[in-house]
């Protein structure tokens, strides 16, 4: 049970923002010309050198541009190219402002100077924020004259690519975001805590108001299985409408409904209303979930063919990091479920921490504050 407590520990301390710091990347090959475009958030740029000059918690477009060789000479410099194994120079054109899901960010589009020759091959390294935040990613998005796309998501564990002409790995693609959804369930703390919220029942069964142990750990199996089940499929629904475009929410108000299922999923522990069908709790609020996991895919903008093949491939790393939770904590619960640790320490005292947390970040994201 170690593993909840630290990971209430994590989430008090964690970022309220769901969303974590992603910038996009997009490299377009023309004959011997390389043409970049990299999108990154004002937020991960204030946090890193400074843009919010007056202090006031806004950044104008004359604080930014005030900034703009600073924001050049950083962000370049944590990229290479490399073209035909010879190092590019990197020269930047034009700073915009384009919004994102989350927010606001800087928009710099640059030149890569890589000589006369065409670029039969082409290697990206990658270093930005890695040491300021390590779960940092970049979304990389790349082109060859009218070729497919190819995406790749840059890492502090994976922080180059190589492309070549006539080269098109779909299976690179496919793993890449398999990881990443590993990596997005672990540090989605929000979708985690929900989890766990409905997971800490599952060794115990409602009786007059109150929670017993439950006697076999058959019964606590299936009562996982239909709740995960139904989380999975939900979530899975609109992740796919999310990220093909078929239906779009603000993002704000899912993160706000994110949390208050937390909130909910939290003190329905507490004061039991929902008993046994935790499952069609788990359904309707997957439903929400599903928006939030597929903002960073949606931000992407690949089109079609190459969206289906990483929304799959993300989809089931998803999958995979629920599982692993659901197997590091199922056996533990069922050992200690009639000990005074499990049900006044980490069932009670758990799930009234989860709610807390969870309440204030309903309250920073409903009404755009800042608390902690």
């Amino acid at each position: 049970m170690r593993f909840l407590v630290l990971l209430l520990l994590c989430a008090a301390g964690a970022a309220l923002a769901h969303k974590p710091s992603d910038s996009f990347l997009a490299l377009r090959v023309e004959g011997a010309a390389v043409l970049g475009q990299w999108d990154i958030a004002l937020r991960d740029l204030e946090f890193a050198f400074g843009l919010d000059a007056d202090g006031n918690g806004e950044i104008t477009w004359g604080e930014l541009k005030a900034k703009r060789k600073e924001l050049e000479t950083y962000t370049l410099s944590r990229l290479r190219i490399l073209a035909n194994e010879k190092s590019c120079t990197l020269v930047a054109r034009d700073l915009l402002v384009d919004e994102h899901s989350d927010g606001a960010y800087a928009v710099l589009r640059f030149d890569a100077d890589c000589g006369e020759r065409p670029a039969a091959s082409l290697e990206i390294a990658y270093n930005l924020f890695f040491d300021l935040d390590p779960t940092h990613r970049g979304l990389l998005r790349f082109e060859r004259g009218d070729g497919p796309v190819q995406t790749g998501v840059l890492s502090p564990e994976r922080p180059s690519a190589a492309f070549r002409a006539g080269e098109s790995s779909r299976l690179r693609q496919f793993v890449e975001y398999l990881g990443e959804g590993v990596h997005h369930i672990w540090i989605g703390i929000d979708h985690v805590l929900f989890l766990l919220s409905l997971l800490l029942p599952s060794v115990l069964v409602p009786r007059s108001r109150n929670w017993r142990p439950v006697e076999r750990f058959g019964s606590a199996f299936w009562d996982v299985f239909k709740v995960v089940t139904s989380f999975t499929v939900a979530h899975s629904i609109t992740l796919s409408c999310a990220a093909l475009g078929v239906l779009q929410l603000p993002s704000r108000l899912v993160e706000s409904a994110i949390a208050l299922s937390v909130v909910l999923a939290a003190l329905n522990n507490l004061w039991p209303v929902v008993g046994g069908r935790r499952w069609a709790v788990a359904f309707g609020f997957g439903l929400v979930h599903g928006f939030g996991f597929a903002s960073v895919l949606a931000d992407l903008g690949l089109p079609q063919g190459a969206l289906l093949l990483s929304l799959v491939g993300f989809n089931l790393g998803v999958e995979a990091g629920q599982l692993a939770i659901v197997a590091a904590f199922l056996p533990l619960a069922y050992a200690l479920r009639g000990t005074w640790l499990y049900r006044l320490l980490l069932f009670t005292g758990g799930s009234a921490a989860i709610a807390l947390i969870a309440a204030l970040w309903f309250t920073e994201r409903a009404f755009d504050l800042k608390l902690l």
